[in-house]
């Protein structure tokens, strides 16, 4: 058997995952508008995949990107045809769970959502008007000629429309035209809510207001058809490995803002366009085959995360409220509580109010001389940013790692980096050839002599967002741990320039991440190989490394059991006779799960780790990553009690089966009691007496 056909395709597995997130769309169980939004997800999901996925496979496959042979340009060709295929199906399948499901359940709440179908006589004069008004003043026109082309920006819609001139013969020259026209999103919103009819509200898309009043842009001409399209471009930035930290900072500036003018990854358009409209368009705007993406009636269907909801008896999704540790309001000081024993925060479940007392508690607290923080993805006006900024102010040395390098966040990450520095701040940027992907932070102490009080540590699965931390589930742990704290601040003075550090609790990668990692599971093979119990359960967002998944091949050989819950791509292929004893489990639901906890048995001492790392190349070798083992047995037991939850759930959690299949672990799991994150936000409830 070759080699690669152990490992599942990277892309095509992320698309398993992605239309899984299609497929709450079709769960009648859950609210109507969280239904809507799953189909802005996987849109927007996608939107992202081609612009960066996709457009690195097709550099290759053009030969614009150097590829490593003739092999690897014929696999960039082949993944790229694969990619659309897959992709064409589940569109299909978008627009059947769009247009079968969606639009009906919503006309069952009274709520017509206008598609293609003729609008009520009553909304004619309404749609004129508020076209003339509101629309019509920001409309451009632009004609489309094969021999000049115009350009089309990235990702925003466009309606093509043909038409011809009144009176002139079909023969002449000037008898068919085309015009192109940039919806105004920036004017006027996207979805206009029209006026009630009896028990009725009423939705429409801008556009179709658009195309209901050609006439009115066009005098003169008769109108043919009109089909919305839009170009998705290369957004990803190369930064040189031999670049510095200055040049990183320079080349984020100039290719951010060349990102919407980036090589075109996509053509999209909608799918009920004559072939001969398409070809015209094709030749207008050098569209090659490869490029072509055929899309549903109305494309960037991700905006429909701002449909209005006019029926105030539709109700929303009740998702659990983070709640605040009772421990904690009883004791002002989360210092004093971690000096004691250590702190694990479940985001969203707890607040995420609970960190950004800490960093304030830091400020006003005397003994504290310096804050070390790592930043990855800034929230716009982030709490924690304004925090760090009062604690320069109040004198205390304060240090931020900022990552430039975080994909689409360069430019609010470079600008953020810039206020704190001028607030006293000293900025750490990218290091070349790394990112750091660690989500850290550390409180250091002294006392009014000079000597050294204990230290605090934070650890985390997530960025230190507010915004993130309200849909993301993460896990977060604060130790005052001697040695964790030394090697945290190790750590961070690695970020600053030192060599050849020691790590003796924290697992670093490129450091001592992967030689524990395989310690971990030779103690379970080993167990296994002696008649004990191995055990294995990996939580992550991915696995794509092919030697860690070798390693998973061979602890399953050697008869340890191992549950994998990876949310996103899985390069593992289960149920193979070299697998026999894995078991992946994906998870989606209202919250992202996006934690990274690794357990191993241990016979009967487990050893359990958080921390920022999934196991991809990129971040095993090529990242800063950080990992802490949790010590505390209570916390530790929490972490197991999670992994349980979410193995036993039976309404959102499917099995990936040796074919890439989504299969529900339960025949009907819209009738199964166990939903994971619903069930573990009852059992923080439980260790949270008032």
């Amino acid at each position: 058997m070759a080699m690669e056909s152990r490992y599942f395709k990277r892309d095509i597995s992320w698309l398993s995952f992605n239309y899984r997130v299609l497929l709450e769309a079709a769960d009648e169980s859950l609210p109507l508008y969280e239904r809507i939004n799953f189909i802005s997800i996987y849109s927007s999901n996608l939107e992202e995949f081609y612009k960066i996925r996709v457009a690195d496979h097709k550099a290759i496959a053009d030969g614009v990107a150097p590829a490593e042979d003739d092999e690897s340009k014929q696999e960039a060709v082949e993944l790229m045809e694969a990619i659309n295929r897959e992709v064409n199906r589940q569109l299909d399948e978008r627009v059947r769970i769009y247009e079968q499901l969606i639009l009906p359940a919503m006309e069952r709440e009274h709520i017509i959502f206008y598609q293609s179908r003729n609008v009520e006589h009553a909304h004619k004069e309404f749609i004129h008007r508020f076209f003339r008004e509101e629309i019509m003043p920001y409309l451009s026109p632009v004609p489309v000629n094969k021999g000049v082309v115009s350009f089309l920006r990235t990702d925003r819609l466009y309606l093509a429309v043909k038409l011809h001139q009144r009176g002139v013969e079909p023969i002449s020259p000037l008898y068919t035209q085309y015009f192109v026209m940039k919806l105004p999103y920036s004017k006027v919103p996207r979805f206009i809510q029209l006026p009630k009819i009896g028990d009725n509200y009423y939705l429409m898309f801008i556009e179709d207001i658009i195309k209901a009043n050609l006439d009115a842009i066009f005098p003169g001409y008769e109108i043919e058809s009109s089909y919305s399209i839009k170009i998705s471009r290369d957004a990803d930035i190369m930064i040189p490995d031999t670049a510095n930290t200055q040049e990183i900072v320079e080349t984020v500036k100039k290719k951010v803002k060349k990102r919407k003018i980036g090589a075109v990854c996509r053509f999209v358009y909608d799918r009920a366009m004559p072939k001969e409209f398409l070809l015209f368009l094709m030749k207008a705007y050098r569209i090659n085959p490869g490029e072509l993406v055929p899309g549903d009636k109305h494309l960037n269907l991700e905006d429909l995360r701002y449909l209005p909801n006019p029926n105030p008896d539709v109700k929303p999704l009740r998702k659990p409220q983070p709640m605040h540790l009772h421990a904690l309001d009883n004791d002002a000081s989360i210092f004093r509580y971690v000096e004691q024993r250590d702190l694990m925060l479940h985001y969203p479940y707890h607040s995420f109010d609970h960190f950004i007392h800490f960093l304030y508690e830091a400020v006003h607290d005397p003994t504290v001389r310096e804050i070390m923080v790592t930043q990855y993805r800034v929230a716009e006006n982030s709490q924690v940013i304004n925090t760090l900024v009062a604690a320069a102010q109040n004198h205390k040395k304060v240090t931020v790692f900022v990552e430039l390098k975080a994909r689409f966040d360069e430019e609010n990450n470079l600008a953020t980096a810039e206020m704190m520095r001028a607030a006293g701040i000293h900025i750490i940027f990218s290091i070349p050839k790394l990112k750091v992907h660690a989500k850290v932070a550390l409180v250091l102490r002294r006392d009014d002599e000079g000597h050294k009080l204990p230290g605090f540590a934070y650890i985390g699965t997530g960025n230190f967002n507010e915004k993130t931390a309200a849909l993301y589930a993460d896990v977060g742990l604060f130790t005052s741990n001697r040695m964790i704290v030394n090697d945290l601040h190790n750590l961070f003075r690695t970020l600053q320039g030192k060599k050849n550090p020691t790590f003796h609790r924290l697992l670093v990668a490129q450091f001592n991440l992967i030689p524990a990692l395989n310690r971990l599971i030779d103690r379970e093979i080993a167990l296994a190989r002696e008649g004990k119990k191995g055990r294995i359960i990996l939580k992550m967002n991915a696995l794509q490394d092919p030697a860690m998944i070798e390693r998973l091949y061979e602890a399953s050989g050697a008869g340890v059991e191992i549950d994998l819950i990876v949310r996103g791509i899985c390069c593992l292929i289960p149920g193979q006779t070299y697998s026999q004893n894995i078991r992946v489990t994906r998870i989606v639901d209202t919250f992202l799960e996006h934690a990274r906890v690794w357990y191993f048995g241990g016979g009967g001492k487990p050893e359990v780790f958080i921390g920022s790392p999934d196991w991809m190349k990129r971040n095993l070798y090529r990242r800063i990553e950080a990992v802490a083992p949790i010590l505390d047995p209570q916390l530790k037991q929490e972490l197991t009690d999670m992994l349980e939850i979410q193995l036993n759930d039976r309404r959102k959690a499917c099995f990936v089966d040796g074919e890439l299949h989504n299969v529900w672990k339960s025949e009907h799991p819209q009738n199964e009691k166990v939903r994971a994150q619903y069930a573990f936000y009852d059992y923080l409830k439980t260790k949270n007496p008032s």
